[in-house]
């Protein structure tokens, strides 16, 4: 079972709220809704339109993980919504390495130097997966004034490409 990593947009909502949401609110309790997530509901305007992309794993043509990517500057991009369902994380499948490695692909084509993003600390198996790979710990004062952050998001990363 090896998965297909390919760009998805708006075709997708349903199956991406579905994952995306349930893992949030199921999985983590953490208190948000679609609603406080309009981005999920036009994934062409809200990503692609300023030169990100939003990009879906997918197992025997189910959605088992996504990534997404704003741009926000000319050089400088935020990553969003990065959930693996459960039963497809780990070594095993290697999904969430599979996404974030097209993302940097992606960004690599299109310029993009300089990657950041925003979690929060209850999701301690992403904060280890991006330390792995790289991404180093900033302050929210040290983020670009364009950066889109979210609310909840209380722990910051950045990761230059240049390097």
């Amino acid at each position: 079972m090896k998965p297909v990593i390919k760009p998805i947009e708006n075709q997708y909502s349903d199956a991406i709220v579905d994952l995306i949401l349930s893992i949030q609110q199921k999985e983590f309790n953490v208190p948000i809704t679609i609603e406080d997530q309009p981005d999920l509901l036009n994934i062409s305007n809200f990503y692609y339109a300023g030169g990100g992309g939003f990009w879906g794993a997918f197992i025997n043509d189910e959605l088992v993980g996504t990534i997404a990517l704003i741009k926000f500057a000319d050089n400088a991009a935020a990553i969003r919504k990065m959930f693996v369902k459960k039963e497809f994380r780990g070594k095993e499948f290697s999904i969430a390495q599979k996404l974030l490695d097209t993302l940097i692909e992606y960004c690599k084509e299109n310029k993009i130097d300089d990657l950041y993003l925003g979690t929060i600390s209850i999701l301690e198996a992403a904060l280890r997966f991006y330390e792995k790979n790289h991404f180093v710990e900033i302050q929210k004062e040290e983020l670009p004034n364009a950066f889109p952050w979210m609310a909840p998001d209380h722990v910051f990363r950045h990761l230059n490409l240049k390097k």
